[in-house]
């Protein structure tokens, strides 16, 4: 799963998303400490969807053990950085971020503590207490339940390092402390880990294997949001197509006393909490995706009409490389299969431009699917080679710099056209909006999103973030709708 967050080109994903995040004070998911510890902690998060849902995890285990939270790194005692591995760059900007906190620590609190989380911290473990002197703590996605235990260890003077990957973790039992959120949106973890062994994805090695949240919990999250005032929920995982409870990768059931869930019944599942709850979800696999999980996303309303679907490449020997699991024509058969069971959804894709000995007819190969596509929205990387990946030790990372970018520039400039040919089909339609919050061009504006994940930009006639406004669209860019409220 990739990052899902824009920077200033709207075609383009950011490596790494920089949120300075702080614990809501009116939470009702987690049971506050009824005694500080006077202790300030500072949360920073890089990357995918799942490290900022790893975060509110991590906040809510440190809330109960007496931590307040701060914006101001200046007056932190603590600072974790959760960490991305999935791109190169990722983690140099978490190195130049370790220069900036240590300039801070020198002038303000040399008492001050630094960990790194996450998959940086999974994937180079002790290196990086080597390489990094600042770093006092390292703990990796499934160690966050050990984060007191590494606490107490830094605080008297050692360095604390816990990077065990786990079969059955989920965090399952911990309610998430709600971190950043604007009481509109919001996360639900419903799997961790990845068996599916991507060439060049580090992730299986940094995020362990495949396991599945008892639905319950999910469930029970996802009511707990609503009550809250929230009203949309991404169910969030690295293969959400493949959740599967009580039931093995063979489809036998594993305990004849339980239930057993699918991803479509959970969705299902979620989507009953109330009508007025949206459900999205993130990230599915194409060769994972069945029917059944269109068919629940025609027959519930407030399941959204969009669906993310990485193809990362047009090119079936290239998917080979990959180890992708699928071909150009299983991909399109999926895709067929979208826009006949559910024709108003909207589709969005990963690509990876200039991987391992890719051809010019391979590059064309991709340029002609995303035409026949045409996606509503694409992430697109050129490709970063990763150490330990079986792309790192199988294959040559031989694609001149000059010729992934120029590549690049000419999938970007084709998915433009087709953004833009998807937001020009809302013209003149009405669309339900679920309001986010202001505009932050203009206060006097509002935003949100239409079922389809496109955002609308209205005028503000006193409506309120987490309410459902009829906005009908009047114009158009590649990236956002205009609209006005229907009367």
């Amino acid at each position: 799963m990739h990052a899902k967050y824009r920077q200033k080109a709207n075609f383009m994903p950011v490596e790494t998303k920089n949120i300075v995040e702080e614990i809501q004070g009116n939470s009702t998911l987690v049971d506050l400490p009824t005694k500080p510890n006077g202790k300030k902690l500072y949360l920073e998060s890089y990357g995918c969807a799942m490290n900022f849902s790893d975060s509110e995890i991590v906040a809510s285990i440190l809330t109960k053990e007496g931590f307040t939270t701060t914006y101001n790194p200046q007056e932190a005692d603590l600072i974790l950085i959760n960490t991305c591995s999935i791109r190169d760059k990722a983690e140099q900007t978490v190195r130049n971020k370790l220069k900036e906190f240590k300039g801070i620590k020198r002038k303000f609190n040399p008492k001050m503590k630094v960990g790194i989380l996450g998959c940086m911290a999974e994937r180079l473990k002790t290196q990086l207490l080597e390489e990094e002197k600042l770093v006092d703590l390292i703990a990796g996605p499934d160690s966050y339940r050990a984060l007191p235990e590494l606490i107490q260890e830094i605080e008297s003077g050692q360095k604390a390092v816990n990077v065990l990957l786990s079969r059955d973790e989920t965090y399952a039992d911990i309610s998430p402390v709600k971190l950043g959120a604007n009481g509109v949106s919001s996360f639900i973890s419903i799997t961790r880990g990845c068996d599916n062994m991507c060439s060049f994805c580090v992730v299986p090695f940094t995020r362990g294997r495949e396991r599945s949240r008892d639905p319950e919990t999910i469930v029970q999250e996802a009511r707990d949001l609503f009550e809250m005032g929230f009203r949309e929920v991404t169910l969030l995982g690295q293969n959400v197509d493949s959740y599967r409870w009580n039931i093995s990768k063979k489809g036998e059931i594993k305990d004849e006393n339980k239930s057993t869930v699918s991803f479509a019944e959970l969705m299902v599942m979620v989507a009953e909490v109330d009508p007025l709850l949206r459900v999205r979800f993130s990230t599915s696999h194409p060769k994972d995706m069945t029917t059944d999980v269109l068919h629940a996303i025609k027959k519930y309303k407030n399941i959204c009409n969009y669906i993310h679907l990485p193809v990362q490449s047009g090119n079936s020997e290239m998917l080979k490389r990959m180890n992708r699991g699928y071909t150009r024509e299983w991909y399109l058969n999926r895709i067929n299969a979208i826009k006949t069971i559910t024709p108003e959804c909207t589709i969005s894709t990963d690509l990876i431009i200039g991987f391992c000995d890719e051809t010019d007819q391979e590059h064309q190969d991709t340029i002609s699917l995303v035409k026949e596509v045409e996606f509503s929205f694409a992430y697109m990387y050129k490709y970063s080679e990763r150490p330990k990946t079986l792309a790192e030790r199988k294959f040559e990372d031989n694609v001149p710099e000059k010729v992934k970018a120029d590549r690049l520039s000419e999938i970007i400039d084709i998915q433009r056209k087709n953004q833009k040919k998807t937001n020009d089909s809302f013209i003149g339609h009405t669309k339900e909006v679920l309001i986010e919050g202001p505009s932050k061009k203009d206060p006097n504006e509002f935003c949100g999103r239409i079922s389809e994940n496109t955002m609308v930009i209205f005028p503000n006639q006193g409506f309120k973030a987490g309410q459902y406004v009829n906005v009908k669209i009047i114009s158009a860019n590649s990236a956002t709708l205009k609209g006005e409220a229907a009367v």
